[in-house]
């Protein structure tokens, strides 16, 4: 691999990159020139697979443990970063759970656990973002998620968690653009990962009907979603803050 691309001598961290969406990214980026931190919060095996196959192929990444849920954990992650490469500049917030229940079987454990990932985490990384970014500004980029304008049955907690990161990535555009911080947001559509084959959702009847109510008549990859967040992470999107892109093939 040539240390060339629309990335290049850029530093990202991923959170929750391990496997799935986040692998992906982690290795487009890489691929584009990027040094990739690779965050995971317990799968230290995966995140190493990850960063074995970005070396392997000529490009630069290092593992660091950190649950994103937890502000010390997170601040230490930034410590890292700071220490190994006296810089970041661009954060994916990928780190993300979800589950679905009926308005019964919604519990406090279920409610909270879902928000302090999808959303606490995002904050808590967001805040040591800035401070690391520095004068020079940088790019971060939230997970939403289409179901944000689905309605679905059964997805309230993860849906109001979803809401929320479109509010998030709204409103800190305008609060962080003066500091030359760009904040936008990858609203995925189904993907198929090992989440989402571990789940029962791939090659079961909702991932028929998602694939029913996709203008695109198939189920996304990690690389549809990587693909989208170089360009958001490149100067080719200078010029864009604030947005929710719907990464979904048309479903929505």
């Amino acid at each position: 691999m040539e240390n060339s691309g629309k990335l290049n001598g850029k530093v990202a961290l991923i959170t929750g990159a391990s496997k799935g969406i986040g692998a992906g990214i982690a290795k487009a980026y890489a691929n584009q020139g990027a040094t990739v931190v690779v965050n995971y919060a317990s799968n230290k095996n995966d995140a190493d697979k990850v960063v074995e196959e970005i070396s392997a192929n000529g490009g630069k990444a290092i593992a660091i443990q950190g649950n994103v849920e937890k502000s010390e954990d997170v601040k230490r992650i930034f410590e890292e970063i700071a220490k190994t490469f006296g810089k970041l500049d661009v954060l994916v917030n990928n780190a993300g759970v979800y589950s679905f229940a009926g308005i019964d079987d919604i519990t406090e454990e279920s409610f909270h656990h879902m928000f302090n990932v999808n959303v606490l985490g995002s904050i808590l990384t967001i805040q040591q973002a800035v401070k690391l970014f520095g004068d020079k500004g940088g790019v971060i980029i939230n997970t939403g998620s289409i179901v944000s304008t689905l309605d679905m049955p059964t997805s309230l907690v993860y849906s109001q968690s979803k809401y929320a990161v479109d509010a998030m990535t709204r409103i800190l555009a305008k609060e962080l653009g003066t500091k030359k911080i760009r904040v936008n947001s990858i609203n995925p559509g189904l993907i198929e990962t090992e989440g989402s084959h571990s789940s029962g959702i791939i090659n079961g009847d909702a991932e028929k009907w998602h694939v029913s109510e996709t203008p695109l008549g198939r189920v996304g990859k990690p690389d549809d979603i990587a693909k989208v967040a170089v360009f958001l992470a490149s100067e080719d999107s200078y010029w864009i803050t604030g947005e929710t892109i719907a990464v979904s093939g048309g479903q929505r």
